[in-house]
C-alpha cells in the first residue's frame, strides 16, 4: 500500500523486486543484490523468496538464478528504480541488446498499489504475468497478492505452468 505508516509514523510503500542473474557467479550476485537492498538507504528488506533456476526466455546463455524480494521503502518509485540500476551497475551490468545475458537484473515489479506509466518506468511490470520466474517466487512470498489493474497473481499461474522453473540447488 502506498503511504502506509509504521509504528514510528514514517510513511513507506511495500514494493516487490524481481532479481535474476545468469553470468558470472549468478547465485552470489543474487545474494549480494539482496544484501545491497537491505543496506539501501530508505529500504528495508522484509523477505526474499527461495532461489529458482530457469532457462533464458527469448535469449541464450546459462540458466538464470531468480528470486523476488519484498521491501518497505520510503523512496518514490523512480528513486527506487535508479537505486536498482545503481546496484546492477555495481555488478557490471551491460545492456548490449534486448534480453542479453546479465550479471544482475533487478526489476521493479510492484510498487504498492500504484499503476505507473512514465517514460522510464512501467508498474506493474508489463511482462510479470507472463513469466514463471516472476510469478512462482512472488506467489511464494505473497500467495494472495493482487496485481493492480490485473487481479490476483495466482490467476496467471496456470498460463506459465509450462515454463521450466525449479528450486535452485
Amino acid at each position: 500500500m502506498i503511504g502506509k505508516k509504521d509504528d514510528g509514523g514514517f510513511a513507506f510503500t511495500i514494493a516487490y523486486i524481481g532479481i535474476g542473474a545468469n553470468l558470472g557467479e549468478a547465485r552470489a550476485n543474487v545474494a549480494d543484490a539482496l544484501e545491497r537492498l537491505q543496506r539501501l538507504p530508505g529500504c528495508t528488506l522484509m523477505a526474499a523468496s527461495s532461489l529458482y533456476r530457469t532457462a533464458p526466455i527469448d535469449s541464450s546463455g546459462d540458466d538464470y538464478i531468480n528470486a523476488v524480494a519484498r521491501v518497505a521503502t520510503t523512496l518514490d518509485a523512480e528513486a527506487l528504480l535508479r537505486a536498482l540500476h545503481d546496484i546492477e551497475q555495481a555488478h557490471g551490468r551491460e545492456r548490449p541488446y534486448h534480453n542479453a545475458p546479465r550479471t544482475l537484473d533487478l526489476d521493479l515489479l510492484l510498487y504498492g498499489d500504484a499503476v505507473i506509466a512514465s517514460p522510464t518506468l512501467t508498474v506493474p511490470h508489463p511482462r510479470m504475468t507472463e513469466r514463471a520466474f516472476v510469478l512462482v517466487p512472488l506467489l511464494e512470498l505473497a500467495p494472495a497478492i493482487h496485481i493492480p489493474g490485473r487481479g490476483p497473481a495466482r490467476d496467471y499461474a496456470a498460463g506459465v505452468a509450462s515454463q521450466g522453473i525449479a528450486p535452485a540447488t
